[in-house]
């Protein structure tokens, strides 16, 4: 009975090497209002991908997204098949 129990909390409880992260994503390719529309389009379609603020003016985009469910390197392949390739500037936990 203590190992149902104990599988059963297991089960219930998030797995420890998940973890939300945050990029923030150069892409010197927006230069119009519709292209931050685009690159959220593009990067919300992929599962884990939790957040999508673009600035514009700066040319960046910050993606907070769920590690266990979506990889770095997916998330700029979502930007470079959308037709802005990204490259990351910063990256923090």
């Amino acid at each position: 009975m203590k190992h149902l129990m104990l599988m059963f909390g297991l089960a219930l409880s998030a797995p420890a090497w998940s973890a939300q992260k945050t990029v923030t994503l150069s892409i010197p390719g927006m230069n119009c209002a519709t292209c931050p529309i685009t690159v959220k389009k593009a990067l919300t379609k992929l599962d884990g991908v939790l957040e999508v603020k673009s600035n514009l003016d700066q040319r960046e985009t910050t993606v907070v997204f769920d590690d266990a469910k979506v990889t770095l390197t997916s998330i700029t392949q979502a930007t470079k098949e959308a037709g802005f390739p990204s490259t990351v500037s910063g990256a923090r936990q």
